[in-house]
């Protein structure tokens, strides 16, 4: 489904614009859904090309569609009464200059691996032409640019197509308030074809309870992205649904899942490379602190499938049956305190853009989580180099005065179990509604809710 609207992108138009410049072999990869089909249909406006999407058939096929598009370029007659009938061909009567896209290209280097060769081959002694090479096999296009494939070392641009921003979700669905904002992103995160099948005339809790517990489009795309990467879909089923019960370190996931301790990190760096499952280490950790396992936690860093293995999977009998009491109470009684952690990367993003407009008391370099022996800080924002740092509690609350005057003054105690001594230290609160914020921020402190975020 290709979006009406093309929303942001403005840098990857840029890269592959300038790319096309330099007959340049270009490999543009990212989940399903994300925006990749429509990001190349933008570039290539106004520009001549041939878009083939690669689909399971015989070569035979391809090449005969292959003629034919031939054939809208050049006008010449001979690619309609005689089809090409090898890709050698193809590549030799290619005309220089027309930018070459194949879509879904795992496909087609699955069904017919000498492609690569070919492509090798074309790039090194003719390459008159761009190549584009798009694919949503994550796994299958990032090997593509490792060593041994037959065009390791030839792509002059490999580009991640990645999900939108919480601050692009509202050019979607532009009568919603922030509040309803917050709740599809926690959702949907921000993947554009998810977006769209959100109704605006429908709250965020109506297309919910549509789309999921309805059993509509947004049903079972979880599961089919996962079969569409993964063989063993039982091991990583057990994995996530694991996570979103809140079991976060490797020992809690061992005896939850009673996967053996040896395979487990394997399960989990492929989740984490397809970028289904987040890592992280306290913000402060440096060397190889970084790298020991009993430092690191885990969580489903993607959003869509946080709300499904929290809300759906655990349910999925119910659902197919049509017995929604239970999971429809599960819903309704777990999401706000869901939102509450869906908020805390929103409310990272939101710093994101205020330290890009130079809107804090400094600029930061790093930001993320801090805890240690029970002690839990929402974010940490550091500037090394001038040693000063930023501290942030997030909450999914409508806050008085006294609660967030409260809350502040512990993260002032926390701050100080850190170690950052001799930094300069500033202190902040992300809230979804604070009563006498200009009160607070008068007397030194950084508040903001969602009215800020307008």
């Amino acid at each position: 489904m290709i979006m009406q609207k093309f929303v942001n992108r403005k840098e990857e138009l840029s890269r592959l614009r300038e790319a096309f410049k330099r007959n340049a072999l270009i490999i543009i990869y990212g989940r399903r859904r994300v925006g990749k089909t429509r990001l190349i249909v933008e570039a290539v406006k106004d520009i001549q090309h041939i878009y083939h999407l690669c689909k399971e058939e015989e070569v035979s096929e391809t090449l005969k569609s292959l003629s034919l598009k031939l054939f809208n370029i050049t006008g010449n007659e001979r690619f309609v009464r005689q089809p090409l009938s090898s890709f050698d061909e193809f590549f030799e009567v290619l005309p220089s200059g027309v930018v070459l896209i194949f879509d879904e290209f795992q496909v087609l280097a699955r069904n017919y691996p000498r492609i690569l060769g070919l492509l090798q081959e074309y790039l090194d002694f003719r390459g008159e032409n761009p190549v584009v090479l798009c694919g949503s096999s994550v796994s299958m296009m990032e090997e593509l640019t490792q060593y041994g494939s037959p065009i390791y070392g030839r792509r002059s641009l490999a580009l991640k197509v990645k999900p939108l921003s919480f601050f692009h979700v509202r050019e979607f669905l532009p009568g919603y308030s922030v509040e309803e904002l917050v709740k599809t992103y926690a959702v949907l995160d921000g993947i554009p074809e998810y977006l769209l099948h959100f109704s605006p005339s429908l709250t965020p809790e109506e297309n919910i309870r549509r789309e999921f517990f309805g059993r509509g489009f947004l049903y079972g795309e979880a599961e089919l992205l996962l079969r569409y990467e993964l063989r063993d879909l039982s091991t990583y089923n057990t994995i996530l649904e694991a996570l979103s019960y809140g079991h976060r370190s490797f020992g809690e996931l061992r005896n939850a899942t009673g996967i053996d301790g040896s395979k487990l990190p394997r399960y989990l760096g492929v989740l984490i490379e397809l970028g289904i499952v987040r890592k992280e280490v306290p913000v402060t950790l440096k060397g190889k602190e970084k790298g020991r396992r009993r430092n690191a936690r885990y969580s489903i860093g993607d959003n869509y499938f946080a709300f499904y293995y929290s809300f759906v999977y655990p349910f999925k009998d119910e659902i197919e049956t049509g017995l929604l009491d239970a999971p429809l109470k599960n819903f309704e009684e777990g999401f706000n305190r869901y939102l509450g952690f869906a908020f805390e990367g929103i409310a990272k993003q939101f710093l994101f853009e205020l330290n890009r407009e130079g809107k804090l008391p400094f600029r930061f370099a790093k930001i993320g989580r801090w805890w240690h022996k029970g002690e839990e800080i929402g974010l940490v924002a550091l500037n090394e180099r001038e040693r000063k740092a930023l501290f942030v509690e997030v909450k999914w609350k409508d806050l008085s005065e006294r609660e967030a005057r409260g809350i502040l003054k512990d993260l002032e105690r926390k701050a100080e179990l850190v170690g950052l001594e001799d930094w300069e230290k500033h202190y902040g609160l992300v809230a979804k509604n604070v009563e006498e914020k200009e009160k607070l921020r008068e007397e030194g402190w950084l508040v903001w809710d969602l009215g800020d975020f307008e």
